[in-house]
Formats: structure tokens, sequence, C-alpha cells
């Protein structure tokens, strides 16, 4: 019989001691029962999920996680989201996440989410873009709150650009973060004119929007970036040996990566990618899911979104309730079964900078045949000294599918 695993991917929850957590992180000021018996009952050590030269961004991260080496395959946030949304990208489509975020009146980008737009009020605003701007050169698509798409068709647009990941911006002026070529060629230098042009437009239309009126963060600006196009993984099952992968995530991203691997994405109602997500759903889906797959991946993005914030004390709640409401009921439905679990983050979001870090992250690894390291906790400081030492590429996989 194939070795189950699931992953539990707590995005963005590794961070730095705080002195106003008596020099702890908040992941060690927390509560955190289940994780902790992840930690206790198997083994401890540290995974590079951000390989240097590429972004610091989840894609890129949970590839890594995944074992799908992205320092190898990385196609771009844009194209990654398409697949995700089940949008065609043509040879010579050119696909970028598109942000909708709040720049105030001097100029200065302020909030990469507007205000973590309301899901209805994005797609009203995607769809008006693309009745004002839509042509046969560019169509704008509605995601998921403010994670949106815009595509660029045509051999005239590159996807050689150079940008700023929006929520690693915020509180600097515009004027700082422009698009730039990233090579010398014509097409590059075309695209970032004809996108500056797009986003000056768009910004006049958004100010005036009947949607935008007496918001404290108004979705004023579009923000494409990391373009890519159309991209090719190989399938998860041909990298492990046959083995079955299901992915379940409230975010077109990491739906996204999923379908580019054939795996099972399994959409759960009232999955926000927030902390109003259905964690009883996903807890639901992932019991499902481990009947019939060898590993189930179930991802949750409520920790980075506080991170990025600068929310202590949401941050606090969010990983409080991934471990009581995430981990805790799958580890108990899965008691005594033949299953292996892994904890980790993707990546660190400290709360003093709201941003991506490229420090490898804390993991645990518990389950049939793993024997335990001695360490008592799952948290930054402690992890390193477990004798799981520090993996990457697809060495997480293997391990948890004993391959």
């Amino acid at each position: 019989m194939n070795q189950k695993a699931v992953i539990f991917l707590a995005d963005g929850m590794a961070d730095e001691p705080l002195p106003e957590l008596n020099g702890k992180t908040p992941l060690e000021a927390v509560d955190t029962p289940a994780m902790d018996s992840i930690a206790r009952s198997g083994v401890n050590g540290t995974f590079l999920t951000l390989p240097e030269g590429l972004p610091t961004s989840s894609d890129v991260a949970n590839m890594s996680v995944l074992g799908f080496y992205p320092e190898r395959n990385y196609p771009g946030r844009g194209p990654i989201e398409a697949v995700s949304q089940g949008i065609e990208l043509g040879p010579d489509d050119v696909a970028f996440r598109c942000n909708l975020v709040y720049a105030s009146e001097d100029g200065v980008l302020r909030d990469y989410s507007a205000g973590h737009i309301d899901n209805t009020v994005s797609a009203q605003l995607m769809r008006d873009l693309q009745a004002k701007f839509g042509s046969d050169k560019v169509t704008f698509y509605p995601g998921v709150s403010y994670r949106n798409l815009l595509v660029l068709h045509g051999r005239e647009f590159s996807d050689k650009i150079d940008y700023f990941k929006p929520d690693s911006s915020q509180d600097i002026p515009l004027a700082e973060l422009k698009l730039s070529a990233a090579d010398g060629s014509p097409e590059a230098a075309h695209t970032v004119a004809f996108l500056d042009e797009l986003d000056r437009k768009c910004a006049e239309f958004l100010a005036a929007h009947a949607l935008n009126q007496g918001k404290e963060a108004p979705a004023n600006r579009i923000w494409p970036w990391s373009p890519g196009r159309r991209p090719n993984l190989t399938p998860f099952d041909e990298c492990y040996l046959g083995r079955k992968g299901a992915v379940i995530s409230a975010v077109d991203v990491i739906k996204g990566i999923g379908k580019c691997a054939e795996m099972e994405v399994i959409e759960v109602p009232g999955a926000t990618g927030f902390i109003d997500t259905n964690y009883a759903g996903k807890v639901a889906a992932a019991l499902e899911a481990i009947k019939t797959h060898d590993l189930v991946y179930v991802h949750v993005e409520a920790i980075d979104e506080c991170s990025h914030l600068g929310d202590l004390k949401l941050k606090m709640q969010a990983i409080a309730d991934f471990d009581a409401k995430i981990v805790a009921p799958i580890l108990e439905a899965l008691k005594g079964q033949p299953v292996r679990f892994a904890v980790l983050p993707d990546h660190p979001v400290p709360i003093r900078l709201r941003k991506h870090t490229t420090t490898p992250v804390p993991l645990a690894i518990c389950g049939p045949g793993i024997e335990p390291d001695g360490v008592q906790a799952f948290s930054e400081t402690l992890a390193p000294t477990g004798k799981l030492g520090f993996l990457k590429g697809n060495e997480l996989v293997k391990k948890l599918l004993a391959l």
C-alpha cells in the first residue's frame, strides 16, 4: 500500500522574535497544541522554499514545497492564476497578476489589497474595466478579492518585465515602483509604455467610479506584476511514481499550481483566503480527499494576509485558528491511520517588515516510520535543532510518501 500524507501549509506564518512578545515569535507565543504534537511525535528541521534569484513570492515557495523546482520551471504568477481560472493562454499571450490597490493622493502605495476589497465589488470593477478598456490587445479578468488578472495579446508584448511586488511595496512612492524592461528588446519597452498608459487611464476611471466613493482605501489603481506565458509543469504523478495529489486552497495561485501539475484541485465553498474562511469545509474536503489520494495539500492563506497588514493580534489569532480549526481536527479524525503529516509555512512574513523574507522555514514531520527527535514544540527556534536537517527540492514530498 502506498504511504499517504497530509501537508499543512500555513502561508506566511514564520516570523522573527518580537520585544512585545518577550523575545518570542508569534508562532511561539500562541498556544498551538496540534502543531506541537506533530513536532513532539516526529522529526524537525528546516526547508528552503525561496531559492536565490527568484521572486520571494508564494507561487515560488509553494512550488518548492511540492518539489516542482521553480528555479527550473517558474512561469510567473500571472499564468499560474490564469490556469486556475481556466483561462486558455495562446502562444502570444502574456498574463499578469493584477492587484486592485489603493494609492493615496500624494502618490504613495498605501494598501496592496484596497482594504481587502469585497469579491463582488472587485468583480464589478474588473468587469467595468474590461467594458471600458478591453480590446483585442488587453483583457481584464476578475479573481478573488484584490487578486485579479490582466492578459496582453500579441507578439508586440513581452513577459521580460521587471516589477515590484505590491505587498512588499506599501508606503513607497509610486514614482519609485515603476515597471521597467528586463531586457533590451523593443517588445519589452513597448509593453512597459503600453501598461504605463493603461495604468494612467484606469486610475482616472477608478477614481471616479461610484463603487470607490467614500471608501477609506478605495481600489483606485491597477497593479500588473509577475508576468509570464503559458506554463508547462511536469504532472505530480510523473514526479512521484504514479502517486496522486490533491490541493485545497482558497486562492488562485495555489489552485493554479495544482492544476498545472494535474493534481486534483478541490473547491471549498466559502473559502476566502482570509480569517473568515470556511475552515470546517477545508477539513471535510481533506478527509474525503485522503481516501482516494496519496498526498493532500491543505493551504491556508489568512496568516500571510494578517502579516502583510502588520496586525500582530490578528496574525496570532490566524495562527491559533489554523492550529485549532485545521490541524487539530484532521489529526484527530485520522488518528491511528497510516498517514504521515507535515506542517510548515511557505515563507516568513515578519510583522515588522510586512513582506516576505528568504529565511528557510521550520518544518515538522510525523507518522508511521518516523522516529521522534526530542523536539517538544513547533517553532522557528526549535525546528533547526531537530534531526531532520535542511531539506529542499522534492525531498519533503519524497520523505512523506516514502519514495
